[in-house]
């Protein structure tokens, strides 16, 4: 028994024996479904963990039953914890979670959509995943769900919004349709004039069936599936897959390979991160400073296609490493355009930050309080600009990280002028890492010999710190070794809440740039 199993079976009042280490970095425990809610309590508050997804599976051909699960991170032992207990299919009902771990509210009603698993004592038990026309009791994860036949739209009123009550308060819908090219969301305002009462989201209109998907893959080409789950976080969904795999295939990455990940992955978070911080700007109409920083942009994917043979980086990760190595041509390449974006970006976050039209703007719109990022269990950028400090990078180090310098930034405001800050910050500390990576690569293999199979009967967790915050690809396998089961959990499924959170007491013209600011996935939230 491990040191960290030893500490994790005392903080939780049970049997010493029962927490075993899965893959290294893993420690699972099996457990009795009404014992979740004491659990929970006991993993956030004695432990310091942080719930990063829950999900369910449908065993019920081997054991008859259903499977609920939950992912914590727990950073001071730089390991995660799995629980998870049976689910009896006669009666498919567990204890909720969500009014003491409001981050567990979407995940317990998507487990409820998509396996019809009630969540018992959820504060707001209704319909997140599936909308109006969806059928009851078609559940979609079900292994005896046929996912290749059309389903019969039923009619009805599942979601109903939130009334308009109160002398002069208006609704004020946007979306899901919306004037840019960007994936539909529905927002509805409850307003008294400009200043706005209240919130409502609705989403999952480009739900693609991803997980569903999986299972019918190979394990080999999955990963080709993961790097189309959100455009923009390519390299990181596609990491945290591969990681999955490798870690339940015993697959060794060659340290060249672990070298180039990290180049990748942080070159996707500064070409996301400049993108973003113009888009601030033209929100609040500042057009000079977004055309400079999508002009940074643009030179930074034209060089990705230089040196990768690919803009956005997609089809650079393969299980095993990478599908392409980064020549000595390639590397000087990288170390002189990246020494020449340093000055510009300098110089494009000081007109930025100088300019008091833009700071009034960024400076107190859509605050998130750092205990109310605790509560809802935001993660990422949003939960570093409101003063927590996680990166997966530094709690739960994954390919070449555990031996580079950096500094996770951390910033009190919780505004958009905070994740601004955090976003700026975070580039510097990139440009820094890549500066340690690109110096000497280790001369190895760039990628590794890959096993016929995989184990049977067994599964693993994958994770990666992209650049809006955590991904996690849980992969189980079934008698064969074949794919049964991936459970991937997006960032933004975790940070859609704390929109909702701190849009009241803003006003309707400052919307565009809170929502920029958090910039959240709607393709990586719906899947």
């Amino acid at each position: 028994m491990t040191e960290h199993a030893a500490t994790v079976a005392a903080a939780l009042h049970v049997p010493a024996h029962t927490v075993r280490e899965g893959c290294p970095g893993e420690l699972l425990l099996e457990v009795e479904a009404r014992d979740f809610p004491v659990l929970a309590d006991h993993v956030s508050h004695d432990l310091q963990g942080r719930l990063l997804s829950l999900f369910a599976s449908d065993d019920r051909a081997h054991t008859g039953q259903f499977r609920l699960h939950q992912v914590w991170s727990l950073p001071q032992l730089h390991t995660f914890l799995l629980l998870t207990a049976p689910v009896d299919p006669a009666a498919p009902a567990v204890p909720s979670i969500a009014a003491t771990h409001p981050a567990a509210n979407w995940f317990e009603r998507e487990v409820m959509d998509l396996y019809g698993v009630i969540p018992e004592g959820h504060p707001n038990p209704t319909r997140v995943a599936l909308h109006d026309d969806w059928p009851d009791n078609a559940w979609a994860l079900r292994k005896d769900f046929p996912g290749e036949q059309p389903v019969p739209r039923a009619t009805g009123d599942h979601h109903p919004f939130r009334p308009v009550t109160g002398e002069g308060v208006f609704q004020v819908p946007v979306g899901p349709v919306h004037a840019g090219i960007i994936e539909p969301g529905h927002f509805r305002f409850g307003v008294a004039g400009e200043p706005i009462l209240y919130l409502q989201l609705r989403l999952f209109y480009v739900h693609k069936g991803i997980e569903k998907r999986f299972e019918r893959l190979p394990w080999r080409h999955g990963v080709y599936l993961a790097e189309s789950i959100s455009g923009d976080t390519a390299v990181g969904h596609a990491l945290a897959y591969a990681h999955a795999i490798e870690r339940l295939g015993h697959i060794e990455v060659p340290p060249r390979a672990q070298a180039i990940r990290v180049v990748l992955l942080e070159l996707e978070r500064i070409y996301n991160h400049t993108s973003d911080i113009g888009a601030i700007a033209t929100d609040v109409a500042f057009t000079v400073a977004a055309s400079r920083a999508q002009a940074l942009r643009e030179r930074l994917v034209r060089t990705h296609d230089l040196v990768f043979g690919t803009r956005l980086l997609r089809g650079t990760i393969s299980v095993g490493g990478v599908r392409r190595d980064l020549l000595p041509s390639g590397r000087e390449l990288l170390q002189t355009r990246l020494r020449a974006f340093e000055t510009e970006f300098e110089d494009l976050f000081g007109l930025l930050v100088d300019a008091g039209t833009f700071t009034d703007r960024v400076d107190g719109p859509g605050t998130l309080t750092r205990q109310a990022a605790q509560d809802l269990g935001i993660v990422g950028i949003a939960a570093r600009a409101s003063g927590i400090d996680a990166d997966l990078r530094r709690d739960h180090p994954h390919d070449a990280f555990a031996g580079l310098q950096f500094t996770v930034p951390v910033e009190d405001g919780g505004d958009v002028r905070a994740r601004l800050m955090i976003r700026a910050r975070e580039i510097e500390q990139s440009l820094a890492i890549l500066n340690q990576v690109l110096r000497v690569l280790p001369d190895t293999p760039w990628a590794a010999t890959l096993p016929d199979a995989l184990p049977a009967r067994a599964s693993a967790l994958g994770w990666v710190e992209a650049w809006r915050g955590p991904c996690t690809h849980w992969v189980a396998t079934d008698d064969h070794g074949a794919l049964t089961r991936v459970k991937v959990t997006d960032p933004s499924s975790l940070n859609w809440p704390a929109l909702v959170h701190v849009m009241p007491g803003n006003i309707i013209p400052d919307f565009p740039v809170i929502n920029k600011s958090f910039n959240l996935s709607y393709s990586g939230n719906d899947r």
